[in-house]
């Protein structure tokens, strides 16, 4: 099926709460997972809210990535959408090692499905308890 583009809704729970609160932290993790995938950054925008949490996004030439997150209750929610030849998934083991989580949860979603009245098309949904995130940090492979 040729589809305009993928997108992967990724929630994380049980993160490093301190990452998920340092700007320059989850900016450098997102702009690696931006580079695994092999998405190519144009842009960027962070704003930080009081007392905590946080909202950004990398626009790619590819499309983009975004976080918002909840410090204190060890919560993200992000998306990733890309066109052409880019990987979000691969963007998505590099979010684990920096944000931690004990647990994730991922809708990977085909979007405008060229030739098909259904245009948003669910591939997969994976839940994760916290074996594979734990498997990444001992070098595991997905």
């Amino acid at each position: 099926m040729q589809t305009y583009g993928r997108h992967l809704l990724m929630e994380y729970q049980g993160c490093d709460r301190e990452i998920l609160n340092n700007p320059e932290q989850l900016k450098e993790w997102m702009f690696r997972a931006a580079q695994a995938s092999g998405a190519t950054v144009v842009a960027d925008v962070f704003h930080s809210f009081s007392p905590c949490g946080m909202s950004g996004v990398l626009v790619l030439q590819e499309s983009h990535l975004s976080i918002h997150t909840w410090p204190e209750n060890g919560y993200a929610a992000m998306d990733f959408y890309t066109c052409g030849d880019c990987d979000p998934f691969e963007g998505h083991l590099v979010l684990c090692q920096g944000l931690k989580p004990a647990h994730f949860e991922i809708m990977d979603v085909s979007r405008g499905a060229i030739e098909d009245a259904n245009s948003l098309q669910v591939q997969d949904h994976t839940v994760d308890a916290g074996n594979f995130a734990a498997k990444l940090a001992a070098g595991g492979q997905r």
